[in-house]
């Protein structure tokens, strides 16, 4: 499984957002700078963010977007999920039928349907500020 460029991106500007501490608006120029991304893509992003109610938009000198919630009560899935991620490790839509062509399911379905429910659960279980902060860091890492 693997999270696209679109999801990773937009956990990283979120957690980017997260660390100016909400004081002020934060243009995309600035996050696309510091994040290596590029200007456009991310303004794509943002406004998908925007319309999902993640982030809010100003106008204007010092315009930008902030966080619409606090980061601690703000998750990683909900970031993942308002740019249209799907959190799933498997090749069907999760529906009734499964992935083989006569629609039944493959032998692993339960497997990656399974690993798809863990992958949610931890990111539904991370904040931006958990991010942000470097609480997920392990210790000999947090050290150096």
């Amino acid at each position: 499984m693997q999270l696209s460029t679109k999801g990773r991106y937009a956990v990283m500007a979120m957690t980017d957002l997260a660390g100016r501490g909400g004081d002020r608006a934060v243009s995309v120029a600035e996050i696309a700078d510091r994040q290596q991304i590029s200007q456009a893509y991310l303004e794509q992003i943002f406004a998908r963010l925007r319309r999902r109610g993640i982030v809010t938009s100003h106008r204007g000198p010092g315009g930008g977007y902030r966080l619409a919630r606090p980061a601690a009560e703000t998750t990683v899935a909900d970031v993942v999920i308002a740019v249209d991620e799907p959190l799933r490790a498997i090749r069907c839509g999760g529906g009734k039928t499964g992935c083989m062509k006569d629609g039944a399911r493959c032998l692993t379905h339960d497997l990656w349907e399974e690993t798809g429910r863990h992958l949610r659960d931890y990111l539904a279980s991370v904040s931006l500020a958990d991010v942000a902060s470097g609480k997920l860091r392990r210790p000999a890492e947090a050290a150096a």
